[in-house]
């Protein structure tokens, strides 16, 4: 925008002066002809007179600037006797953010302080004092005093607005310009921030709370000792709750009812919900330890809204396998807690109704495509299987995603390419899958619940009736509605949890030979080799695989390796690394060997057995990521470990992926995650 002539420009009262300037300057010419003495005389006074005029001209055109507002302000009268007088703070800058005038308010502001910038009272502005298109800021003062003569923390709110002043002494709004001056209004938001605050700290939050393995605790519990155990827990309960002035109510024998003012959550997760270890640490001679899962739901606009989310938030620690609390705020959740391993339930009416379920939604579609996750591993291939001769013996087509067969699956698929009782299209990829699966498709998910993690992300939003199977802890970012979730963390593999659907449907599917030893295969992956993980019902579902035909003797020869990758294992852990005496960490190169996560699998179950090895690392590069394979017994939970990568899994068996590293630099993350979360406690 060109400059007017009538704005305020003191670049015209400096004209005069060097005018004069000229004048002498050729008197001085004129001079040398006649009288070269005094003409050097008078040309060194010239010289000295520019060097004043400079100086002025430099250091004097902010003061003049002020001056000429004072003048232009005193002279409105009224006018300016009513900005001096407004209750509201108000100060004028020049464009580069000098101060030109405050009035008192402002001065009040200011406390006597001497400024020049508007930015030493207010850091947050910056250096570039207020970009053209910014007219307001949140920003504060923490040396304000009260009448008490205390330092108060003060906030305003600032409204601005740019301007030129013309010589009539009007004002006009104007883009930003080096010429412009800017008018900063302050609005004091400290009381209504304050009550905001308090108003905030005053919302209910709806917490719940579940006695996670009530029916197992009851079962290994002395009758006689059992009402006094369940009494002292109650106190407990009733007594962390009583300490942040809430109210409980017990609604079931196991659950609890928690409401409270928001502002005590602070308090609680300070703490880390202490009440999980103390609950934990009563011992009256059970066998079983009492474990809670706690869920907490914050900053709903209704009551109704923060219930549903605190219900959500224990769906999430329940189906993370309990002892953990869960804080709720909208999509952002917060785990606390997670350290023990979880309890397998004796129970069978959970995996009873989920197999009725899963029967009707059978019924209901024509075509099942069977999912598992990315670099399918014997688990989730024998786990496929299984539902695949399901959905046979309903008489629906089925299909299974499997983009690439990895050498652990390899001897799977191999097997079952021997037999002619199979289709062609029994194994189809992801634009296969993707041309058949529509609405009246059942898509089930198996062994995973992370959608990024799935064969074919894609398949997902294809259809609304999606099944999910996992024995993963639930991530927050799972699967999206799923019509039927059975995720069980306390399960040592899928092909267990299929293995008891399979019994529990009313039809009595029978297996093949081949497909039990898929997911006898599965199994034995899982738990490497019955070790871990296991219980009661993993062996029952082993034996269950048994009767069906599973040989043995072929699955074992399905899980050995070829030379070259024995090789490879055997030198990521000669190289692997001790840090701090119980985390061993190595790294492998994924070029050149099948299925190079496996192979991590392997390695990381390897490292535990050295002694005085709480937990091990084992991290596979392949093209542009780096696949992490953690592992431990029992006193390490890895799950959390992993959950700082995005990634998830169970207390002793997780996972995660980093992408866009090098191998190097992942090793080195990996350390300084693990030295950080050691110096706080959380592992």
């Amino acid at each position: 925008m060109s400059q007017k002539k009538d704005e305020l420009n003191t670049d015209r009262y400096f004209i005069w002066p060097v005018l004069c300037g000229a004048l002498f300057l050729i008197a001085d010419v004129l001079l040398f002809f006649t009288d070269a003495k005094s003409a050097f005389i008078l040309a060194f006074v010239i010289v000295v007179y520019y060097v004043a005029l400079g100086y002025a001209s430099v250091y004097s055109r902010k003061s003049l600037k002020r001056d000429i507002v004072n003048l232009a302000l005193e002279e409105s009268g009224a006018q300016a006797e009513l900005m001096k007088e407004l209750p509201i703070p108000y100060v004028l800058l020049e464009g580069d953010g000098e101060i030109l005038w405050v009035n008192h308010a402002m001065e009040k502001v200011l406390d006597g302080k001497e400024l020049n910038r508007l930015q030493q009272l207010f850091p947050e502005l910056g250096r570039n004092l207020l970009p053209s298109e910014m007219n307001h800021a949140i920003a504060h003062v923490k040396t304000m005093k009260d009448k008490n003569n205390k330092e108060v923390e003060c906030f305003y709110k600032l409204e601005i607005q740019r301007f030129h002043v013309r010589d009539n002494n009007e004002f006009s709004t104007f883009s930003r310009d080096t010429q412009s001056m800017i008018a900063v209004y302050l609005f004091d938001q400290t009381l209504l921030r304050k009550y905001m605050i308090e108003s905030e700290n005053q919302r209910m939050a709806v917490g719940l709370i579940y006695i996670d393995n009530y029916d197992e605790v009851v079962a290994s519990t002395d009758p006689v000792k059992l009402s006094m155990l369940l009494a002292v827990a109650d106190r407990r309960i009733s007594k962390y709750v009583q300490e942040i002035s809430g109210i409980v109510k017990k609604t079931e024998k196991d659950r609890y009812l928690v409401i409270f003012q928001q502002k005590c959550l602070e308090k609680m997760q300070k703490d880390e919900f202490i009440i999980l270890e103390e609950i934990k640490n009563i011992n009256l001679g059970s066998s079983m330890h009492m474990t809670l899962s706690i869920s907490v739901g914050i900053n709903g606009n209704t009551y109704q809204e923060a219930y549903e989310s605190a219900s959500a938030g224990m769906d999430l620690a329940l189906g993370r396998g309990g002892d953990q609390a869960v804080v709720k705020d909208g999509d952002e959740i917060t785990y606390y807690g997670g350290n023990s391993t979880v309890v397998e339930k004796n129970t069978r009416v959970k995996a009873r109704v989920k197999a009725q379920a899963l029967k009707e939604l059978l019924e209901s579609k024509e075509n099942v495509v069977i999912m598992g996750h990315k670099i399918p591993d014997p688990d989730s291939m024998g786990a496929a299987i299984g539902l695949y001769r399901l959905g046979l013996s309903l008489e629906r087509k089925a299909h299974i995603v499997m983009n690439e067969a990895t050498m652990s699956v390899r001897p799977i698929i191999e097997d079952l390419s021997e037999s002619e009782e199979y289709d062609e299209d029994m194994f189809i990829n992801n634009e296969e899958a993707l041309e058949i699966t529509d609405e009246n498709t059942l898509l089930i998910v198996v062994d995973v619940n992370h959608s990024n993690y799935t064969e074919c992300e894609k398949l997902l939003k294809q259809t609304h009736t999606i099944v999910i199977l996992d024995h993963h802890r639930k991530m927050k970012d799972s699967i999206a509605n799923p019509v039927l979730s059975y995720i069980e963390p306390y399960a040592s593999s899928t092909c267990e949890m299929v293995a008891e659907i399979l019994q529990y449907i009313d039809t009595k599917p029978k297996l093949k030979p081949r497909e039990a030893d898929a997911m006898y295969y599965g199994m034995l992956v899982d738990t490497d080799s019955f070790v871990n993980k296991t219980g009661v019902r993993t062996f029952e579902a082993a034996a269950y695989l048994k009767r069906n035909g599973a040989n043995l003797t072929k699955v074992r020869k399905m899980s050995r390796t070829s030379m070259d990758t024995y090789k490879v294992r055997a030198k990521a852990i000669s190289n692997s690394e001790i840090l701090y005496g119980e985390f061993a960490i190595t790294t492998l190169i994924g070029a050149g060997i099948d299925s190079p996560t496996v192979v991590g699998a392997q390695v990381s179950n390897e490292l535990l057995n050295i002694d005085g090895i709480k937990a091990s690392f084992a991290l596979t590069a392949i093209e542009d990521r780096v696949y992490v394979s953690a592992r431990s017994i029992d006193e390490i939970n890895v799950q959390k470990i992993m959950e700082q990568f995005g990634g998830g899994g169970h207390l002793t068996v997780a996972g995660a992926q980093l992408v866009d590293v090098s191998l190097y630099d992942a090793t080195l993350i990996i350390k300084e995650t693990l030295c950080e979360m050691r110096d706080k406690g959380e592992v």
